[in-house]
Protein backbone atom coordinates (compact mmCIF):
# COMPACT_ATOMS: atom_id res chain seq x y z
CA UNK A 1 0.00 0.00 0.00
CA UNK A 2 1.33 3.23 -0.93
CA UNK A 3 1.60 6.01 1.98
CA UNK A 4 -1.35 8.40 2.05
CA UNK A 5 -0.68 12.09 2.84
CA UNK A 6 -3.01 13.97 5.40
CA UNK A 7 -4.04 17.51 3.90
CA UNK A 8 -6.70 20.03 4.62
CA UNK A 9 -9.75 19.62 2.48
CA UNK A 10 -9.42 21.39 -0.64
CA UNK A 11 -12.07 21.27 -3.81
CA UNK A 12 -10.31 18.99 -5.91
CA UNK A 13 -11.43 16.13 -2.91
CA UNK A 14 -14.05 17.10 -1.76
CA UNK A 15 -15.73 14.56 -4.62
CA UNK A 16 -13.47 12.04 -3.31
CA UNK A 17 -14.62 13.08 0.26
CA UNK A 18 -18.39 12.73 -0.29
CA UNK A 19 -17.24 9.25 -1.93
CA UNK A 20 -15.12 7.83 1.24
CA UNK A 21 -18.09 8.94 3.75
CA UNK A 22 -20.83 6.84 1.27
CA UNK A 23 -18.46 3.61 1.39
CA UNK A 24 -17.30 4.09 5.06
CA UNK A 25 -21.15 4.08 5.94
CA UNK A 26 -22.21 1.29 4.34
CA UNK A 27 -19.68 -0.29 5.41
CA UNK A 28 -19.49 0.15 9.22
CA UNK A 29 -22.99 0.92 10.01
CA UNK A 30 -24.65 -2.39 8.44
CA UNK A 31 -27.34 -4.03 10.48
CA UNK A 32 -27.25 -0.53 12.73
CA UNK A 33 -28.09 2.42 10.57
CA UNK A 34 -31.55 1.37 8.67
CA UNK A 35 -30.82 -0.02 4.50
CA UNK A 36 -33.23 2.73 3.16
CA UNK A 37 -30.84 5.50 5.47
CA UNK A 38 -27.87 4.11 4.02
CA UNK A 39 -28.99 3.36 0.56
CA UNK A 40 -30.14 6.94 -0.15
CA UNK A 41 -27.10 8.52 0.41
CA UNK A 42 -26.44 10.60 -3.01
CA UNK A 43 -22.83 11.72 -4.12
CA UNK A 44 -24.01 15.03 -5.65
CA UNK A 45 -25.72 15.85 -3.09
CA UNK A 46 -23.35 15.25 0.03
CA UNK A 47 -20.51 16.62 -2.42
CA UNK A 48 -22.18 20.06 -2.45
CA UNK A 49 -22.30 19.49 1.07
CA UNK A 50 -18.86 18.75 1.50
CA UNK A 51 -18.07 21.79 -0.44
CA UNK A 52 -20.41 24.52 1.45
CA UNK A 53 -18.56 22.73 4.57
CA UNK A 54 -14.99 23.59 3.58
CA UNK A 55 -16.03 27.28 2.62
CA UNK A 56 -17.57 27.65 5.49
CA UNK A 57 -14.85 26.42 8.32
CA UNK A 58 -11.63 26.45 6.73
CA UNK A 59 -9.06 24.45 8.50
CA UNK A 60 -12.07 22.26 10.31
CA UNK A 61 -11.83 19.27 7.54
CA UNK A 62 -8.97 16.91 6.23
CA UNK A 63 -8.60 14.17 4.40
CA UNK A 64 -6.42 11.14 3.70
CA UNK A 65 -5.23 10.62 0.41
CA UNK A 66 -3.24 8.37 -1.63
CA UNK A 67 -2.77 8.87 -5.62
CA UNK A 68 -5.56 11.41 -5.43
CA UNK A 69 -7.99 8.88 -3.67
CA UNK A 70 -9.82 9.92 -0.47
CA UNK A 71 -9.13 6.93 1.73
CA UNK A 72 -10.19 8.39 4.57
CA UNK A 73 -11.47 11.70 6.58
CA UNK A 74 -11.62 14.13 10.09
CA UNK A 75 -14.22 17.33 10.94
CA UNK A 76 -13.54 18.88 14.24
CA UNK A 77 -15.08 22.40 14.76
CA UNK A 78 -15.05 24.70 18.14
CA UNK A 79 -17.99 23.19 19.66
CA UNK A 80 -20.79 25.65 19.91
CA UNK A 81 -23.39 23.79 21.84
CA UNK A 82 -25.10 24.76 24.41
CA UNK A 83 -24.24 22.11 26.32
CA UNK A 84 -20.79 21.61 25.61
CA UNK A 85 -18.38 19.93 27.39
CA UNK A 86 -15.31 20.57 25.42
CA UNK A 87 -13.75 23.02 23.50
CA UNK A 88 -13.71 21.08 20.48
CA UNK A 89 -16.33 18.99 19.14
CA UNK A 90 -14.45 16.20 16.68
CA UNK A 91 -18.08 15.28 14.61
CA UNK A 92 -16.69 12.48 11.85
CA UNK A 93 -13.54 10.44 11.29
CA UNK A 94 -13.83 7.64 8.94
CA UNK A 95 -11.21 5.73 7.37
CA UNK A 96 -12.18 2.77 4.16
CA UNK A 97 -11.97 -0.25 5.55
CA UNK A 98 -9.09 -1.72 3.93
CA UNK A 99 -6.87 0.94 5.67
CA UNK A 100 -8.02 0.10 8.58
CA UNK A 101 -5.04 -0.26 11.60
CA UNK A 102 -2.47 1.64 9.58
CA UNK A 103 -2.51 4.44 11.53
CA UNK A 104 -4.01 6.74 9.20
CA UNK A 105 -6.85 7.26 11.73
CA UNK A 106 -4.67 8.41 14.03
CA UNK A 107 -2.86 11.07 11.85
CA UNK A 108 -6.26 12.41 11.25
CA UNK A 109 -7.05 12.39 14.88
CA UNK A 110 -3.44 14.56 15.40
CA UNK A 111 -4.61 16.80 12.60
CA UNK A 112 -7.65 17.26 13.38
CA UNK A 113 -7.77 18.14 17.06
CA UNK A 114 -4.84 20.05 19.06
CA UNK A 115 -4.33 17.69 22.09
CA UNK A 116 -4.03 20.76 24.19
CA UNK A 117 -7.76 21.57 23.28
CA UNK A 118 -10.13 19.48 25.49
CA UNK A 119 -12.39 17.61 22.98
CA UNK A 120 -15.92 15.40 22.91
CA UNK A 121 -17.68 13.17 20.33
CA UNK A 122 -20.33 11.46 19.68
CA UNK A 123 -20.42 7.27 18.87
CA UNK A 124 -22.75 4.70 17.94
CA UNK A 125 -22.98 2.91 21.70
CA UNK A 126 -23.11 0.00 19.59
CA UNK A 127 -19.50 0.54 17.86
CA UNK A 128 -16.94 -1.08 20.67
CA UNK A 129 -14.43 -0.57 17.94
CA UNK A 130 -14.56 2.72 17.00
CA UNK A 131 -14.78 3.30 21.20
CA UNK A 132 -11.58 1.44 22.02
CA UNK A 133 -9.82 3.44 19.08
CA UNK A 134 -10.85 6.37 21.27
CA UNK A 135 -10.15 5.06 24.28
CA UNK A 136 -6.55 4.50 23.40
CA UNK A 137 -6.68 8.36 22.40
CA UNK A 138 -7.46 9.54 25.55
CA UNK A 139 -11.16 9.98 25.35
CA UNK A 140 -13.76 8.44 27.88
CA UNK A 141 -17.39 8.01 28.14
CA UNK A 142 -19.12 10.84 30.25
CA UNK A 143 -22.70 8.69 30.68
CA UNK A 144 -24.49 11.21 27.91
CA UNK A 145 -26.49 9.55 25.60
CA UNK A 146 -28.61 10.45 22.75
CA UNK A 147 -30.52 9.04 19.63
CA UNK A 148 -28.62 9.54 16.81
CA UNK A 149 -30.56 11.89 13.97
CA UNK A 150 -31.09 9.08 10.93
CA UNK A 151 -32.14 5.79 12.65
CA UNK A 152 -33.38 4.72 16.20
CA UNK A 153 -29.64 3.92 17.33
CA UNK A 154 -27.57 5.14 20.33
CA UNK A 155 -25.23 7.49 20.53
CA UNK A 156 -23.08 8.09 24.00
CA UNK A 157 -20.67 10.92 24.27
CA UNK A 158 -16.89 10.59 24.60
CA UNK A 159 -14.66 13.47 25.88
CA UNK A 160 -10.55 13.46 25.94
CA UNK A 161 -9.46 16.81 28.52
CA UNK A 162 -6.85 19.25 27.16
CA UNK A 163 -3.11 18.32 27.68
Amino acid sequence: MNRWQIRPLTAEHTRGLAECHIACWRAAYQGLVPEHVLAAFDVERLTQRWERDRIRNPGCLHVAVVDDTVIGFAVAAPNRGETAVAAIELNAIYVRSPWHGTGVADELLQAAVDPAASCSLWVFEENPRAQAFYRKHGFELDGARKVEEFSPAMQVRMVRPGR
